[in-house]
């Protein structure tokens, strides 16, 4: 294991189980990997169902869940883990439903170990280096056009934007 983690594997509760429900199959890997790394027993989901699924079968101690999944909101797999497991920690956007923090992605493993083993009741620290307004504003605007199947005019019609002004912003590199 690196040296650099911010925490150490000794460091982690004994109950490592970890859920990760995501509809984007390669952040899913990547995430599920770096999480193994860091002492996590992983199992991974793409869908709601497949989510609640594995948290039947299994209630893991933590969970790290998508909010907008192909065949519905990950509301529903977090409402479930609180009901069989109200002791798991959860880093989503659902904090009503159970969950202990928020992150936009794309999330590095760094800040989701960050947020999952934060101490009860408090938040993780901020990210040393967070994505600056203008790429989030710009990953939002890639999300949203992926979605409506690169289809400029449609991505335009949902965020509310010129088509030609998207065009340009589409045209770009991502910003730092």
């Amino acid at each position: 294991m690196s040296e650099d983690l911010s925490f150490k594997q000794d460091e982690l509760p004994a109950d490592r189980t970890l859920v990760i429900v995501d509809d984007d199959r390669a952040f899913l890997q990547r995430l599920g990997r770096a999480m193994e790394l860091r002492g996590f027993e992983v199992r991974m989901g793409h869908s709601v169902a497949e989510g609640l699924d594995l948290i039947r079968q299994q209630a893991p101690a933590f969970a790290v869940v998508d909010m907008r999944l192909e065949d519905g909101n990950g509301l529903d797999v977090i409402a479930e883990l609180a009901r069989v497991r109200p002791d798991a920690r959860t880093a989503v956007s659902a904090v009503k439903l159970g969950a202990v923090d928020y992150l936009a992605k794309p999330a590095d493993a760094d800040d989701v170990t960050d947020a999952l083993l934060a101490p009860s009741g408090e938040r993780a620290p901020p990210p040393e280096n967070p994505m600056s307004a203008d790429r989030v504003r710009w990953e939002h605007i890639q999300r949203v056009y992926e979605l409506c199947s690169r289809n400029v005019s449609e991505t335009a019609r949902r965020l509310n934007m010129h088509r030609r002004t998207l065009q340009r912003i589409l045209a770009k590199r991502a910003p730092k």
